[in-house]
């Protein structure tokens, strides 16, 4: 176990994750200058649920930003997945929360041919997105990586903070994706039926 100091946010930040952050809260200020002082990590509780939980470590990269009031834009990265055991707020002598956390490792060794799998199918679905501003699929090792792209739900972006099995996360990305890429087809060809109503059609004739 270990302590750290708690940042709750609605969001799901995942370990490995780029995540960019404006300062302006006096506790949150606060926050980030101890950490910058100590060189210290805190973590972001996941509040998607409504509880205080799972959520993920992060470390201070950089301050791109610095106001005259004192707001800050800040860089960080999200390192290991982490349970809240005793969420204080305020936490000891300090305006923002904290208190003692667990660090939820995988347990598992990754099966290649799963990662492979994931990676045809997140392929698949960019490919049918045809936007250009999305990661490069190759670069993917852990659903992690790409977990904030593949159209899941807060809830379900949860789920895989709960999972304790890179296996078990990839599965459930495939299914995801499984299911995902069929809908959008279909919603797209009823989007295309809708518009040819009230058009001019031609249309071959029938031969009996």
């Amino acid at each position: 176990m270990s302590e750290l100091a708690l940042f709750p946010l609605n969001i799901v930040p995942f370990p490995g994750e780029p995540l960019n952050l404006h300062i302006f809260e006096p506790r949150y200020k606060q926050l980030v200058a101890d950490c910058l002082r100590d060189g210290s990590t805190f973590g972001i509780p996941s509040y998607v649920l409504n509880k205080i939980e799972l959520g993920t470590e992060v470390k201070i990269m950089d301050v791109t930003k610095k106001y005259k009031d004192g707001r800050m834009d800040i860089k960080t990265i999200g390192l290991e997945t982490i349970k809240v055991l005793d969420f204080q707020n305020p936490w000891k002598d300090k305006e923002y929360a904290g208190g003692e956390v667990e660090y939820v490792i995988s347990k598992d060794v990754r099966d290649i041919s799963l990662l492979v799998q994931f990676k045809e199918k997140v392929a698949e679905l960019f490919t049918w997105l045809g936007e250009t501003d999305l990661p490069d699929v190759s670069d993917v090792q852990s659903v992690f990586d790409i977990g904030h792209k593949i159209g899941l739900k807060p809830g379900e972006e949860y789920q895989l903070l709960e999972m304790t099995s890179e296996n078990e996360r990839l599965k459930f990305g495939i299914s995801h994706l499984e299911q995902l890429i069929p809908a959008l087809e279909r919603a797209q060809h009823a989007q295309d039926r809708i518009k040819q109503n009230g058009h001019y059609k031609h249309l071959d004739p029938l031969k009996f």
